[in-house]
C-alpha cells in the first residue's frame, strides 16, 4: 500500500510519512514540492528536500512527478543523483515523456539493492511479514502448515537461499531504481523505454485493460501490447487528462465500481460528459 505523504514542507512531509508508517502502509509516494516554482528551479532545494525525508522516512519513498498539475517538471539528472539515496526506491513519472523515462532509466542501471521477496518473487510487505509472525489459535506465533496438521516435519526452506519468517518463505532478490509512469497512454512505449511498472489513474476505471498491456509486454508480445495500447488510448487521454477527478470517477460507477462524486472544488459532470465516457469505455469494460 502506497501514501501519498507530499507537502510543501519537508518536516509535514515527514510528519504524515511517519502516520503512514504507523498505520501500516508500506512506502511513501511524496510529490515535488512545487508553489514557489521559482526557488525549485534551484536542484540544491529539491536535492536537500528529499534527503532529509528520505533520510529520517521509516518508510522506503518514491519521487511524484506529475507536471500538468504542479506546474514542476523535476529534471532526469537531478532524479539520477537522488537515486543514490538507499532509502529511495523509485519514481513515479507522470509527465508522459519517453525519453524521459529511458534517461532515468539508463543513468540508474547501475544502482543494485536487496529487496526480500516471496518464492515467486513478490515484494515482500511489512503487513506480510506481521501476518506471518502472529500466533494463530493461540500458539507459539509460527503458522501452522498444512504438512504439520497432517502430521508432517516442520515446514523447511526449499534451497539455501529461501529463508523462514514465520510460515513466509522468503529469499533475497538484487532490484535496481525502479521507474515507474503514471501515463495510460503511453504504457507500452514506457515499458520498452525501460520502465518497470506503472501507477495508473485509468486503471481505477479500466484495470484489466491495462493489466493486459503489461502482461503482453511482459510475454514478449510487442504486437498485442500495440493492439491493446491502441485500445485504450482516447478513452485514457480524455477521461484522465481532460475530465480528471470527475471523469475517472464516473468511468468508475459506469464500469460497475465506486468512484462516488468529487470534493469541491471539483463539480460532477453534466449529462453529457457521462454520456461521452459511456461511449468511450463501450469496448474497455471491467
Amino acid at each position: 500500500m502506497i501514501a501519498g505523504t507530499g507537502i510543501e514542507s519537508a518536516s509535514e512531509t515527514l510528519r504524515l510519512t511517519e502516520y503512514a508508517y504507523e498505520i501500516g502502509y508500506d512506502v511513501a509516494m511524496v510529490r515535488t514540492p512545487h508553489y514557489y516554482k521559482g526557488q525549485m528551479a534551484n536542484p540544491a532545494n529539491m536535492l536537500a528536500f528529499y534527503r532529509f525525508v528520505c533520510d529520517r522516512s521509516p518508510l522506503p519513498v518514491i519521487i511524484y512527478n506529475f507536471p500538468q498539475a504542479t506546474g514542476y517538471d523535476i529534471p532526469a539528472e537531478l532524479v539520477i543523483e537522488l537515486a543514490e539515496h538507499p532509502n529511495l526506491i523509485g519514481i513515479k513519472e507522470s509527465s508522459g515523456s519517453i525519453e524521459k523515462v529511458q534517461k532515468m532509466v539508463e543513468g540508474t542501471r547501475h544502482i543494485q539493492r536487496k529487496a526480500t521477496v516471496t518464492e515467486t518473487f513478490s515484494a515482500v510487505t511489512r503487513r506480510m511479514l506481521k501476518a506471518a509472525e502472529a500466533p494463530v489459535n493461540g500458539d507459539n506465533g509460527n503458522l501452522v502448515s498444512v504438512g504439520a496438521l497432517a502430521g508432517d516435519a516442520a515446514p523447511k526452506p526449499s534451497s539455501s537461499a529461501v529463508k523462514l519468517v514465520g510460515g513466509l518463505k522468503t529469499r533475497e532478490k538484487e532490484v535496481g531504481f525502479q521507474v515507474l509512469v503514471g501515463a495510460a497512454q503511453k504504457l507500452a512505449p514506457s515499458l520498452d523505454a525501460g520502465a518497470v511498472g506503472a501507477i495508473l489513474a485509468f486503471a481505477d476505471c479500466a484495470p484489466t485493460a491495462c493489466y493486459e498491456i503489461y502482461a503482453a509486454w511482459k510475454e514478449g508480445n510487442a504486437k498485442l501490447a500495440a493492439e491493446k495500447q491502441e485500445r485504450i488510448a482516447k478513452a485514457a487521454v480524455r477521461i484522465v487528462s481532460d475530465l480528471s477527478v470527475s471523469g475517472v470517477k464516473y468511468a468508475m460507477d459506469f464500469n460497475g465500481m465506486y468512484g462516488g462524486p468529487p470534493r469541491l472544488p471539483l463539480l460532477p459532470l453534466a449529462a453529457d460528459k457521462k454520456v461521452e465516457i459511456e461511449q468511450l469505455l463501450a469496448t474497455i469494460r471491467n
